[in-house]
């Protein structure tokens, strides 16, 4: 019998007491009366806890057939008793819950005056005292859900089973893991009191009722929806939901954690959360562990073999696009973080007895997390450019490639012969099919050619981590043939669109590519799998005939140097915290390109113009990987483009080979126009005398760091963040490719994380 037939029976025949209820009172599993709001909305008493045939106390909506408790008499669904049971309202004004002669729960109101209690229309369950005053209430006393109306103070707390989800005294939300773990945190400073109102939104309020910040569920224009609740489901997300009456079904509106595998601890320990065609599931990391409880794989893994004993037989095994989580506190711990190379991290967790399972970070810092705690969580995602690693007894068995389809691949073994049969048939019919069309309508078209199919018809060969193909007719068209120009530079002009979907892209129409169809798939297939916080994102792209086209997200705010160049607007100028922000995170950016990419991506043209803002100003470092694309005439764009040369490093010039460090020397000289707001090649009548660059790199030598700074930030910049910046651009530009740092050393010097002393003045600037 379903739990909701079971609930149908429960309810028929009960025995409902509406208004207030008298002292003596008693309510019991077997005789199925319950306490009722006087508008009938809501009711108090005994339901049923699944098919376990016991019971738990707790409030339902009254109007629908549902057995969603809204509160109950103890966490993690109310504790729960027999048919033995009772919840007895004593004359001395104590609410108790007994299993038999055991005492289970109580209000704790005895001796308070008390003179009655109702279920009111609002969901509340009130005790009150002679004058009508409440001493006890259930929403003083949440337990995983909140309806409508209903107020969620400061201080007050939603549970369900290890999670944690409160309005902290700062003012803003926080999901935790057994009330440490923090891995959602939302909401306003000042903040006092949430609410969810009949629309589903949920606000969050000060003591003047200013609104300070709100969630709206998907649904919330919807008036037909009048019930409504946030819930802490025990998968450890926070969710709304609307009631629809048609379907007789609740109807998601809004969840807290939007991607299911960033709830902390949700897979268990060393559990491992991947999504599938269906959503999230859980895995384990490796063949050398299996699930804790076959019938639950959100309960975690253990090892075959504990680690403690094979001491000396002890080896990492690699995960792929994988993070173990570190939320605070555990991300606050400076045991756990270091700052070293891929081969170092997993290399230093393995000689650290203490030590599971590490996490090198692909965020440009080299930040290496040692996960040394007793639970490990984990998220595995294509998407996750992170490398992780596992501690485990013997050789390690990685699982397969692709481990979520193995039941597939069982099926596979069983009818393949039936299965290609079916497919490859039609596949060499469509491809008959595609020569005969083409041999009738367009052999005599010199845009088609063996070797150039249409764009539409090779991309399966590459569709591994290929992006969006677009037609050039789909370009014309979202840029209104390419009327509205944003930006040009040496790789091509760039014009403003919308796709279908609303979405606003950049469009690129690139010049001098040389690659072939293949070959130029291939690289933009590359780009494409590049991902980082501070590198623009690939929508797209087109390759039609002699037209190449790239897609990429359109950045709000345009590029760096129309906030550092732009002096007649003060209104553009950038305060100090956002130029510092914007160094640090695009030298993350380049990071990433020379050190956490499969292959070292050199971008070959740093400047602020391939440095785009978008509406929270995070930067994002744009044009990475097309180098290649040009091939052999890209030196010959840099010399020719106005407003590159002043980054070209010296090798360059000298016809040496290029390395990562080309990068490094540019980005030297990008910084120093990010303190200052000059451009390094331009005149400047205060400066006429003067070239910049050397300038600069005589001030940061004595160590006169704010005389580098912009005139327009004197009195509003963090003198350290100067000096910081100042010395790594120095080093930076230094003429010998050795004497440069790293760009991760780069990211480690402005994060304060390591120091330099005052770098010399480079020759090439002293000849000036």
């Amino acid at each position: 019998m379903s739990i909701a037939i079971y609930f149908i029976l429960f309810v028929i025949g009960s025995i409902v007491t509406e208004g207030a209820v008298d002292l003596g009172t008693s309510l019991k599993p077997s005789t199925t009366e319950y306490w009722q709001s006087p508008g009938k909305n809501f009711s108090f008493g005994f339901y049923p806890s699944g098919n376990s045939g016991l019971y738990v106390v707790g409030i339902t909506f009254s109007a629908i057939n549902d057995t969603t408790l809204l509160w109950s008499a103890g966490n993690d669904g109310g504790i729960k008793v027999d048919e033995g049971g009772s919840l007895d309202f004593q004359t001395d004004g104590n609410l108790v819950l007994r299993n038999g002669t055991q005492i289970l729960w109580q209000t704790e109101t005895a001796n308070r005056s008390v003179a009655s209690a109702i279920m009111q229309d609002d969901g509340n369950f009130v005790i009150k005292n002679r004058s009508s005053a409440n001493v006890w209430g259930s929403f003083e006393h949440p337990t995983d859900t909140l309806v409508i109306d209903q107020k969620f103070n400061r201080g007050q707390t939603l549970r369900s089973g290890p999670y944690f989800f409160k309005l902290e005294n700062s003012g803003n939300f926080t999901l935790k893991w057994k009330s440490n773990i923090t891995y959602w945190n939302q909401g306003a400073p000042g903040a006092t009191v949430a609410t969810l109102n009949n629309q589903g939104i949920f606000k969050l309020f000060n003591d003047t009722a200013d609104s300070l910040w709100m969630a709206r569920s998907s649904d919330y224009t919807d008036n037909s929806i009048t019930l409504r609740r946030i819930t802490l489901e025990s998968d450890g997300n926070l969710r709304s939901y609307g009631w629809v009456r048609s379907s007789g079904k609740w109807q998601l509106g809004w969840s807290a954690v939007e991607d299911q595998c960033q709830v902390y601890g949700w897979c268990g320990n060393f559990g491992v959360c991947v999504y599938n065609e269906t959503g999230p599931f859980c895995q384990c990391p490796s063949g050398d562990f299996v699930q804790i409880n076959p019938n639950d794989p959100t309960g975690g893994c253990r090892r075959t073999q504990d680690i403690m004993q094979c001491s000396n037989n002890q080896s990492m095994v690699e995960l792929d696009h994988t993070e173990f989580f570190s939320y605070p506190p555990e991300s606050e711990s400076d045991s756990e973080i270091y700052y070293l190379g891929i081969p170092d991290c997993w290399q230093n967790c393995l000689k650290n007895p203490s030590c599971t399972a590490s996490t090198i970070m692909a965020d440009g810092s080299g930040t290496c997390r040692m996960k040394t705690s007793n639970f490990t969580s984990a998220y595995q995602s294509v998407s996750i450019p992170s490398t992780s690693y596992v501690k485990v007894c013997g050789p390690g068995k990685p699982l397969p490639p692709s481990s979520s389809s193995l039941k597939t691949r069982t099926k596979w073994k069983v009818s393949g012969v039936v299965i290609a049969v079916a497919v490859i048939a039609p596949v060499i019919g469509l491809i008959a099919l595609q020569f005969g069309l083409w041999w009738i309508f367009c052999r005599h078209n010199p845009r088609f050619r063996f070797g150039e199919l249409p764009a539409q018809y090779t991309l399966l060969e590459y569709a591994s981590g290929a992006p969006v193909q677009f037609s050039y007719r789909d370009l014309q068209r979202c840029t209104k043939n390419f009327t509205e120009k944003v930006g040009s530079g040496g790789f091509g002009t760039v014009y403003k669109g919308e796709l279908s979907n609303k979405a606003t892209v950049a469009v690129k129409q690139l010049e001098g590519i040389e690659q072939g169809e293949k070959q130029f798939r291939m690289e933009v297939a590359a780009i494409s799998s590049t991902h980082h916080l501070n590198l623009v994102r690939l929508v797209g792209f087109c390759s039609e005939g002699r037209h190449r086209l790239l897609v990429y997200e359109f950045m709000k705010n345009s590029s760096l140097d129309t906030f550092l160049f732009n002096p007649s607007d003060q209104s553009k100028t950038l305060d100090w915290d956002t130029r510092f922000s914007v160094a640090a995170g695009t030298a993350k950016g380049i990071a990433y390109l020379h050190e956490e990419c499969r292959d070292c991506i050199v971008h070959c043209d740093i400047k602020p113009e391939n440095i785009l803002l978008n509406s929270d100003f995070c930067p994002k470092v744009a044009d990475f990987g097309l180098a290649k694309l040009v091939g052999r005439e890209f030196s010959k764009v840099l010399t020719t483009t106005r407003g590159t040369r002043g980054y070209v490093a010296p090798e360059w010039i000298g016809g040496l080979p290029i390395t990562a460090k080309a990068d490094v020397y540019s980005f030297g000289m990008t910084l120093l126009e990010i303190i200052s707001g000059r451009r390094n090649m331009d005149a400047d009548p205060e400066w006429s005398e003067l070239f910049f660059p050397s300038w600069a790199a005589a001030q940061i030598n004595r160590e006169n760091f704010m005389a580098l700074l912009d005139k327009n930030l004197k009195n509003s910049a963090d003198p350290e963040q100067v000096r910081r910046a100042a010395m790594v651009g120095g080093w930076c530009i230094q003429d010998e490719e050795e004497s440069r740092p790293s760009m991760r050393e780069v990211v480690q010097i402005l994060q304060g994380i390591k120091d330099v002393g005052a770098p010399p003045i480079p020759r090439t600037l002293l000849l000036r």
